[in-house]
């Protein structure tokens, strides 16, 4: 059965579930590192849980893989309770940012490895090494030592690894932190087409939205041991659901606001709302993308306090007569001198209503 037809044939169903899964370090009334958590991941789905260090990410990845002991709540893998379960006998598979290959070993060996724990027969540990090997982009490759290998050539080496033994869930804990941005750009498209190819279902914590964003079919948002928002990479982007989530993408045009009649009563003025935002007290987020220059004397006057080259636009830095600065975006060939005085008006599309006191 190919990867598509595997896909299809258990489209829906739950190979993972959390219920409630708390983990506390330290003593009795410490915060928790995770604070009951509830997460789902479907046969053949991609989740990327993404928040700052210390968000709970990593704790949750060792809690499935039963690294780390929850003090509440269940694991389930394919609706089987995990707490008694350990980490060997668990049919997941486990990729590190740091790669853990054995040194004295070749490649081949460090791919077989997995198949040999299970007493895999060596023609079959020789056609699957050589068909891993293939599909992670290096062919051939089997005899060359792990010294001589680039960073990148060492992650495909782990990931072959880690797939051998087919797991039924892949887990990578910041699997590209290690390469340079160019690298990890180029190889997280790579692993996602992988990953289509295989069917696999993969789990991965990370701190680099860039990253989930193009790996993930679903990202989840942590925050202090719980999950702030989860929805596809394009949903999180476009629409936050609180101000911590907009800050921790890179959104700093976050005021205090009340929504009445469409609008919302800003320090910027009157900023347009998309349609059926209730009214009342609100944080109110402003996408740069949303901020439109204009003639000064048709929008909310303001000074371009700094200006930088982003590649494909040029982020502006505003001050207004009052109220904080605004961050804008636009095209190089339309972006302001610093010190130029600019108007301002806002686009209701890019305006996003949080909940009102969170930070």
């Amino acid at each position: 059965m190919t990867a598509t037809a595997r896909a299809a044939d258990t489209e829906g169903q739950q190979l993972l579930r959390l219920n409630g899964v708390t983990v506390r370090f330290g003593p009795a009334g410490a915060p928790a590192a995770l604070d009951a958590v509830d997460l789902d991941v479907a046969a053949h789905e991609i989740v990327c849980v993404l928040g700052p260090s210390g968000s709970g990410k990593s704790t949750l990845l060792r809690v499935v893989a039963g690294l780390q002991p929850a003090d509440a709540g269940q694991v389930l893998l394919e609706g089987r309770d995990q707490a008694r379960v350990p980490t060997h006998r668990r049919g997941v598979g486990l990729m590190f940012q740091d790669h853990q290959l054995f040194p004295q070993k070749d490649v081949a060996g460090n791919v077989a490895f997995g198949l040999r724990m299970r007493r895999t027969d060596r023609a079959a540990q020789q056609r699957t090494v050589a068909e891993l090997l293939g599909l992670v982009g290096l062919p051939g490759a089997g005899r060359r030592a792990v010294a001589s290998l680039s960073g990148g050539e060492q992650q495909r080496v782990a990931l072959a690894r880690a797939l051998a033994p087919s797991p039924r869930l892949l887990m990578l804990d910041e699997p590209l932190g290690q390469l340079d941005r160019g690298l990890r750009e180029r190889l997280v498209v790579e692993l996602r087409r992988l990953f289509g190819e295989l069917g696999t279902t993969v789990l991965a914590v990370t701190h680099d939205q860039g990253e989930a964003f193009a790996l993930a079919d679903r990202v989840v948002v942590m925050q202090d041991g719980r999950i702030a928002q989860t929805g596809t990479p394009l949903e999180v982007w476009q629409r936050p659901a609180t101000e911590f989530v907009a800050r921790f993408l890179g959104f700093d045009n976050v005021v205090a606001a009340t929504v009445q009649g469409g609008a919302a009563v800003t320090p910027w003025g009157k900023v347009p709302v998309p349609e059926a935002s209730p009214d009342g007290r609100c944080r109110l987020l402003v996408r740069p993308a949303g901020v439109r220059l204009t003639p000064v004397s048709d929008g909310l006057p303001c000074t371009v306090a700094a200006r930088t080259f982003r590649g494909t636009h040029v982020a502006l830095l505003l001050q207004p007569a009052e109220g904080p600065q605004l961050e804008a975006a636009c095209a190089l060939r339309d972006a302001p001198e610093t010190g130029e005085r600019v108007g301002v008006r806002f686009a209701a599309d890019d305006v996003v209503v949080l909940a009102d006191g969170d930070g």
